[in-house]
């Protein structure tokens, strides 16, 4: 190859009897040069071809039958994007474009093409026209006008009506949305004996509009953005302007404008995009349905997070302490509601660790177990073809499996289920001499004291896994040894910049008033300063 390369270079030399090797190699080398640099120029114009025609796209056209045939093209033809064409006694030609499912056909059919006909009537041929005259036709409580395909065509998407008017270069959008909605009703996740029993919907406007009743404030903020480059997802961030932590604020913000992704169904795909540690068996962020909880949060100087199509609020910064604590204690007398938490917490602790303990003190430690228990334990087991921790450990199995199909289940079938489930494993593994009647105690003491505190269900369930299966190998040493991981995973966790087992840790930040013992509500005088940061104080002295 380098032969003919030399042999290309002599012939081509012999053509210029003046030129050297070394001149024509460089002259080569500048046609080379010369070649590139007209391809990045090709490349150029063609990109600016390209805006140019998205340019002359996002404008809309003059005439009606225009508009049709391009928001054709865009919908590809879509049967539920409904075209309706007419012409007025007045001569004039009028499109109206929905998606047909979306809008409320009488605010259509009443209140924009009744009420334009019935008004243009005394219109005279000849007088141009112009927005201000089409918006006097049509009586719709909210109506705006834009000139940009893009925006046009996100306003069909949205439920809203176009109108188009031949000789105008603006469109008039309608609000007419219409679509059927879950009627406000109590969250089967989050019942309360007493407070407030109305839960979010799948509704975006009627979820805000459910905290605006709880905060009458010209402060309470809703900023709206859309996420999903496919799905265009209207989620909005609230917050009171003045208490709320802004540098909280600001990093929600930064967070959210860095989601790229093509869709955003729920509120847990924001969560996974924006929260802290994204391998926690924790959560550092909160959600629940209930705007009574969101509204306390909010006042605390706390942000929500909205997300049209689902009935789940985020919010942040969120604490430890709070997957221990319900709206219920706020509404009951202070003395009942720090008791309930720390029962709350001492099923916490059974739920998690009772399954390694038993299995530790059974297989390594039998001398702290008292002799008449440890004498009836040795007998029930003695026939048990399985060593404790197996034993343990299918009996946990079983009963994840059990709970699985009673939530995923109708809900009457599940509970039926459940409980016939519960009967035939439990008694039938005794029966068959698979399981100890012990086991099957500790199974059922430990499903019960993890159906109060649902919050953590998802991190109990690993926990209390990993505890067992340490348990069961290391003995008492190696369940302290995962107390100890654990408690030390927990303190190193933030929530926005915010300790997550604040005021614990560290000592101090936090509002301790409202940690395990619930103080009346007179005493909490203060917000949580690990929180809002700024403006402390919430309440006067009313003593």
């Amino acid at each position: 190859m380098k032969n003919n390369k030399w042999l290309h270079l002599n012939k081509l030399s012999a053509f210029m009897p003046d030129a050297s090797l070394v001149t024509t190699k460089k002259k080569l080398n500048t046609l080379k040069q010369l070649i590139i640099e007209s391809k990045k120029v090709t490349n150029a114009i063609l990109q600016i071809v390209n805006k140019l025609r998205n340019t002359e796209a996002l404008s809309i056209y003059t005439t009606a039958i225009s508009n049709k045939t391009f928001l054709e093209n865009v919908f590809k033809k879509s049967s539920d994007v409904i075209f309706n064409e007419f012409t007025t006694l007045s001569g004039i030609n009028v499109l109206i474009v929905y998606i047909d499912g979306l809008v409320d056909k009488h605010i259509i059919g009443r209140d924009i093409i009744d009420s334009f006909i019935t008004k243009a009537r005394d219109l005279q041929k000849g007088i141009p026209l112009n927005s201000k005259i089409l918006k006097s036709l049509i009586v719709a409580s909210n109506v705006k006008e834009s000139s940009r395909m893009s925006v046009i065509i996100d306003d069909i998407l949205n439920g809203n009506t176009v109108m188009f008017v031949d000789g105008l270069n603006t469109a008039l959008l309608i609000d007419s949305k219409g679509w059927e909605k879950r009627a406000v009703a109590e969250p089967d996740t989050e019942t309360v004996i007493r407070g407030p029993r109305e839960g979010f919907i799948e509704n975006f406007q009627t979820n805000i509009s459910l905290l605006r009743r709880k905060i009458r404030n010209p402060n309470l903020v809703f900023e709206t953005i859309h996420l999903g480059k496919q799905t265009k997802t209207n989620v909005a961030i609230a917050y009171i302007d003045g208490i709320v932590n802004q540098m909280v604020l600001e990093e929600v913000r930064s967070r959210l404008n860095k989601i790229n992704t093509d869709s955003v169904l729920e509120t847990g795909y924001i969560e996974q995009y924006i929260e802290d540690n994204r391998f926690s068996l924790i959560a550092t962020i909160t959600n629940t349905q209930k705007p009574d909880i969101i509204a306390g949060k909010i006042l605390e100087g706390r942000v929500a997070i909205f997300c049209d199509g689902t009935p789940h609020v985020l919010v942040v910064p969120h604490l430890f302490i709070e997957t221990l604590q319900t709206s219920e204690d706020y509404y009951v007398r202070p003395f009942v509601a720090s008791a309930w938490r720390m029962l709350r917490i001492l099923a916490l602790i059974i739920t998690i660790l009772l399954p390694g303990l038993y299995v530790a003190l059974q297989t390594y430690h039998q001398e702290m177990i008292p002799t008449v228990l440890l004498l009836r334990m040795a007998g029930s087991s003695s026939d048990i073809p399985f060593p404790a921790g197996a034993e343990m450990f299918i009996m946990l199995v079983f009963y994840e499996l059990l709970r699985e199909s009673g939530i995923r289940l109708p809900r009457a079938v599940g509970s039926a289920i459940s409980i016939v489930g519960a009967l035939i494993v439990g008694e039938s593994a005794v029966n068959a001499g698979l399981v100890s009647a012990p086991v099957v105690i500790v199974t059922a003491a430990t499903g019960v004291a993890g159906f109060i505190v649902p919050a953590l269900s998802e991190a109990i369930m690993i926990y209390r896994f990993l505890f067992l299966l340490s348990g069961t190998f290391m003995g008492l040493y190696g369940v302290v040894c995962g107390i100890y991981i654990a408690v030390m995973h927990a303190v190193s966790l933030r929530s926005f910049g915010v300790p997550f087992t604040s005021p614990l840790a560290p000592s101090g930040q936090g509002l301790i008033e409202d940690f395990i013992l619930r103080f009346p509500i007179w005493a909490m005088k203060k917000r949580p300063d690990a929180i809002a940061k700024d403006k402390l104080q919430r309440q006067g002295n009313n003593s």
